[in-house]
């Protein structure tokens, strides 16, 4: 095994070397979980608002349900989803098994109850009269909702980082219902798990190096943006 400073500098060299195996691994990662980060993002805020707002009859039963979607372990959906798509299954004739719309479903289920969660909570600070008062005002809902999320934007920017942050650094399920399969469904982590167990660690560190950085970035830009916010109000 190479030293782990000459496996990082073989690794820095094949990010830069514009690797196409590589970069298409990348480019499949984030094209699954942005998909199914912006799949889940409007029917997330739609509910989350409605928790926030009005109370209705199973409000609590709701609330509950998404708290323990939660902390469902990821391996635990993604056998669900095996289960329900494999050929035996309910769903088994669709044939969406080891595909990626199967991955991009199994991301829809990681990331919307924390979604729901994070704007919940958003939408709990601000004041029931806004909603009131934008109506009265001739608002239709939709756009009341809108002006309401504006006031929240930069919790639902933080609810968007920590759900992408979220689903493309999962393993378990991709692995189980993308299959790993080379230049379709294989993503950062589940190339990461297969080539470690390789004992091939420069496209493994490569990889990581990728999730390091864009983990920087991501919190960057929340930090960024908050800033601007306080200057702007202070101004």
């Amino acid at each position: 095994m190479e030293s782990i400073s000459q496996a990082t500098f073989d690794a820095l060299a094949l990010l830069l070397s514009g690797d196409a195996a590589l970069w298409g691994i990348i480019l499949v990662s984030f094209k699954v979980s942005l998909t199914a980060l912006f799949l889940a993002l409007p029917v997330a805020l739609l509910l989350g608002f409605a928790l926030s707002f009005w109370r209705f009859p199973g409000h609590w039963m709701i609330v509950t349900l998404n708290n323990t979607l939660l902390s469902v372990p990821t391996v635990v959906i993604g056998l669900i989803l095996v289960l329900l798509l494999s050929r035996n299954g309910p769903f088994g004739d669709l044939r969406l098994l080891f595909t990626q719309p199967a991955m991009i479903l199994g991301q829809i289920l990681i990331c919307f109850p924390l979604l729901v969660t994070m704007l919940h909570a958003a939408y709990q600070g601000v004041s029931r009269h806004a909603w009131e008062t934008a109506r009265t005002l001739g608002c239709s809902r939709l756009k009341t909702l809108w002006l309401i999320t504006r006031e929240v934007k930069f919790a639902v920017l933080a609810a968007l980082v920590a759900a992408f942050g979220r689903i493309i650094a999962e393993v378990g399920c991709a692995m189980m219902v993308g299959g790993n399969i080379a230049g379709y469904t294989r993503t950062i982590t589940t190339s990461i798990a297969l080539e470690t167990t390789k004992g091939e660690y420069v496209q493994g560190i490569a990889l990581g190096i990728v999730l390091l950085v864009l983990a920087l970035l991501l919190n960057l830009l929340v930090g960024m943006s908050r800033g601007r916010s306080i200057q702007g109000v202070s101004q």
